[in-house]
C-alpha cells in the first residue's frame, strides 16, 4: 500500500488532511456501495449479507450493515487485532453514506441504466477504497478481521479474503440478500482497480 502525502504515522494521530482524505474517501467509498445495490444487479459480498440481515429483520441497510461491522469488530479482541481511527470512523461513515445513497439514488428503470450504474458503482468504490486506505490509520472492520486472522493462524491471505467473502455473501443469500453479475464482478476486477488508483497516488502524491 502506497504512502502518500496525506498518509498518517499513527492510527490515532493524523494530520488535517489526513483527517480530510479519510473522511472524503470513506464517504466515496460508501457512496460507491450504495450505487451498486441501487443497480439492483448484485452488491459486494458483504453488503449481500447485510442485505440478507435487513430482509429478516425490517432494519435499514445502514442499521444492518453498522451491526455487521460492530459485530465483525468484536471478533479482533481475541485475534488481538489494532484499532485505529480510521477503523471506526470506517465503521461510522460507510453505514451512514450506504443508506443515504440508496435513500436518494433512484433505481434505473432499463437494463442498460442498471449496467451503467453497476460499474459506476465498482469504480466509485475503488476509488473510495484507495484514499482511505492510503490515509495509514488502521484498515476496515472486514480487512481487520482477515488481517487478524491471518497473523493468528499463519494462513494465506488469499484463502481467508475468499473464504470470508464466500462465506458471507452465501449466509446473506439464504437470507433474503441479492446476489448478480455485480457480486462476481466486484470479486473479480475490483483488486485491480484499487491498485490501479494505489498507482496514481503513488505517482501523483508521493510522501515527501
Amino acid at each position: 500500500m502506497p504512502r502518500t502525502r496525506w498518509s498518517a504515522n499513527d492510527y490515532w494521530r493524523g494530520s488535517p488532511l489526513s483527517l480530510l482524505v479519510l473522511g472524503v474517501g470513506l464517504a466515496i467509498f460508501g457512496c460507491g456501495e450504495g450505487l451498486l445495490v441501487q443497480s439492483h444487479l448484485g452488491a459486494t459480498p458483504w453488503t449481500v449479507f447485510a442485505l440478507g440481515l435487513a430482509h429478516q429483520t425490517g432494519w435499514s441497510i445502514g442499521l444492518a450493515t453498522a451491526v455487521t461491522s460492530a459485530t465483525v469488530m468484536i471478533g479482533w479482541f481475541p485475534l488481538r487485532q489494532r484499532v485505529g481511527l480510521g477503523s471506526l470512523a470506517n465503521a461510522a461513515v460507510f453505514p451512514i453514506v450506504l443508506n443515504l445513497t440508496v435513500t436518494h439514488i433512484a433505481v434505473p428503470t432499463t437494463l442498460i441504466g442498471r449496467i451503467g450504474l453497476m460499474f459506476a458503482g465498482l469504480l466509485v468504490f475503488a476509488f473510495g477504497a484507495s484514499l482511505y486506505l492510503t490515509c495509514h490509520m488502521g484498515p476496515g472492520p472486514r480487512d481487520g478481521l482477515m488481517t487478524g486472522l491471518q497473523v493468528r493462524f499463519g494462513w494465506p491471505v488469499a484463502w481467508i479474503r475468499s473464504s470470508l467473502e464466500f462465506g458471507a455473501m452465501s449466509i446473506g443469500w439464504l437470507l433474503g440478500g441479492h446476489v448478480g453479475v455485480g457480486t462476481l464482478l466486484f470479486v473479480v476486477i475490483v483488486g485491480y482497480e484499487v491498485a490501479m488508483f494505489f498507482s496514481l497516488w503513488r505517482h501523483v502524491a508521493p510522501e515527501n
